[in-house]
């Protein structure tokens, strides 16, 4: 029975210092009595727990506060050095790293590091060791590598730990071989749901706690957070938006049904636009690249987006068009109060977003829409990562 009773004890008290930390996550700094009333625990328990998450590393004092009346309360809020934690997005011939500490602020991040994802173990090898130098490059020991965050494109499952579009043919969950390979936990993700938490938490105080987010990249993704969580689906492959079967246009999608979103609003169905438009005549800056070469690359046509070339403005204002139509659909049934637009195609801004905003406007239901924000991202490409990095963060400590 004693031996017993302690294992309860433990419990409960890993369970009130979970929650002290997810508290602080969300507040930023507490005082003992902002944390005795949240957790609805004596003062003096929690005071012991602070005492010894303090001793610990975990958290630090921050000083005294001012209040209305009284004695000053000291407050308490996350040690930044307590840990970090690494965010992984990994890309079609690239990935972005991202170095968090333990309060969640960023670090070090570095983009477009070149790498094609190869479904072979040398390949895999590599990755894990580049990793690690971009680590190494950030200054941090990688002892103090709480955890890491790795975010792919396609369907993924974080619960079980498989891709299904790398590595599949492996019996061995990717999380496991990062994790033999890494020496640290790691949790695998959907990109656009790592960018939607990214998105989320950088928000802060200022987030919605039921908010869309929508990844245009060379696919097309979305991301939901419901009542401030997000939401994974029986199996976690929510949000594959880009596979709603909702266009008539005969087009079949690489998934391989016909008339899926994606068709029409993504990366690659501007890069078919774009090629059909000038075999079909209509002048653009790419005519010559595309003469050239047989073929456009996607950051050729977002540089063309910049150089403000006609044909892909005019393909990129078809392409908000139809997507602003679905998310005024997706509004009349979900009622947000926040949807955020981002991935790589939103370096055009306004050309896609003032269609988007002017379907929204004119599919979605008044009094529906009346309480729905609808704004750019404000991380960019820095998303993804930054959300696995905390993503890893909540995994570790348990309080996702």
């Amino acid at each position: 029975m004693p031996a017993q009773i302690l294992k309860e004890s433990q419990v409960k008290t890993f369970s009130l210092k979970r929650e002290i930390v997810r508290i602080c996550i969300k507040k930023d700094k507490a005082s003992i009595a902002d944390f005795s009333k949240s957790l609805n625990t004596s003062i003096p328990t929690i005071t012991k727990l602070v005492q010894e998450m303090v001793s610990d590393g975990f958290l630090q004092a921050y000083g005294k506060v001012g209040t209305k009346g009284g004695r000053r309360p000291c407050v308490f809020g996350l040690n930044p050095l307590a840990g970090y934690f690494i965010g992984v997005d990994i890309g079609r011939q690239h990935f972005h790293l991202a170095v968090t500490d333990f309060t969640g602020e960023l670090i070090h991040y570095m983009q477009d590091i070149e790498f094609v994802l190869e479904d072979n173990h040398e390949s895999f090898s590599t990755l894990c060791r580049m990793i690690k130098e971009q680590v190494s490059k950030a200054g941090v020991p990688w002892p103090k590598i709480m955890g890491a965050g790795i975010s792919l494109s396609g369907r993924v499952n974080p619960e079980k730990g498989y891709s299904l579009s790398y590595f599949v043919k492996s019996e061995i969950p990717l999380t496991e071989l990062f994790q033999q390979e890494l020496n640290i936990p790691v949790n695998i993700e959907n990109d656009s749901r790592a960018m939607t938490y990214g998105e989320y938490m950088n928000l802060g105080k200022h987030a919605d706690p039921n908010m869309l987010f929508f990844n245009i990249s060379w696919g097309l993704g979305m991301g939901i957070v419901q009542n401030g969580s997000l939401y994974f689906g029986k199996s976690g492959f929510s949000g594959e938006i880009g596979h709603f079967p909702i266009l008539d246009n005969n087009r079949m999608c690489r998934c391989g049904k016909i008339g899926c979103l994606e068709t029409e609003v993504s990366g690659q169905a501007l890069h078919r636009m774009i090629i059909d438009g000038i075999k079909n005549g209509k002048r653009s800056s790419l005519q010559k690249v595309y003469k050239e070469n047989g073929d456009i690359t996607l950051p050729q046509i977002l540089n063309a987006i910049e150089q403000e070339d006609v044909l892909t403005i005019e393909s990129l204002e078809h392409m908000g068009n139809v997507l602003g139509r679905s998310i005024a659909g997706l509004i009349n049934i979900f009622n947000p109060g926040l949807v955020i637009i981002g991935g790589q195609l939103i370096t055009g801004g306004d050309y896609m977003m003032l269609p988007i905003k002017s379907a929204i406007n004119k599919y979605s239901m008044a009094r529906v829409i009346s309480d729905t924000r609808v704004t750019m991202s404000t991380l960019g490409r820095k998303a993804a990562a930054i959300g696995d990095c905390l993503l890893s963060r909540g995994k570790v400590m348990g309080i996702m």
